[in-house]
């Protein structure tokens, strides 16, 4: 392993992850709930694949190449996004990591996914005003 991913987990690599982002996205794009809300907010599949190939490479092997800003741009979109987008989408994800990934690597992806789908959903939520309504009160 080269110093850039030593502390990745075996059988996660730039192919492999080029692979599973192609393969996911390629089922999004075509799902009726959540395909739609995907195919109106982006407008350049094939430079959003080459991010989402960054985001994912930085996230899982430390490559450093995504920066931008995830949050921004689901909020903009928030209107469609809903908490039944998050678990599909975790759903489809679970799908292809499962079927191109050795288990201990799709595990992995699938919990970082996970975390991932919370902050971007509490995040929304913040933005949109949502969690301080939901906030529970606190007793004085």
């Amino acid at each position: 392993m080269t110093e850039l991913n030593a502390g990745a987990i075996e059988g996660i690599d730039e192919e492999r992850l080029r692979a599973l982002v192609d393969l996911f996205y390629g089922r999004v794009r075509r799902d009726p709930l959540i395909g739609p809300v995907f195919n109106a907010a982006v407008d350049d599949w094939p430079e959003h694949l080459d991010r989402l190939q960054d985001f994912w490479s930085s996230v899982m092997l430390a490559s450093g190449r995504y920066k931008g800003r995830p949050l921004p741009a689901h909020v903009r979109h928030s209107e469609s996004i809903t908490s039944a987008s998050f678990e599909r989408w975790l759903s489809l994800w679970c799908q292809a990591t499962e079927e191109l990934m050795p288990a201990p690597a799709a595990a992995a992806l699938q919990e970082k996914a996970a975390r991932i789908a919370e902050s971007l959903s509490l995040g929304i939520d913040f933005a949109q005003g949502r969690a301080l309504q939901a906030a529970p009160s606190r007793p004085a």
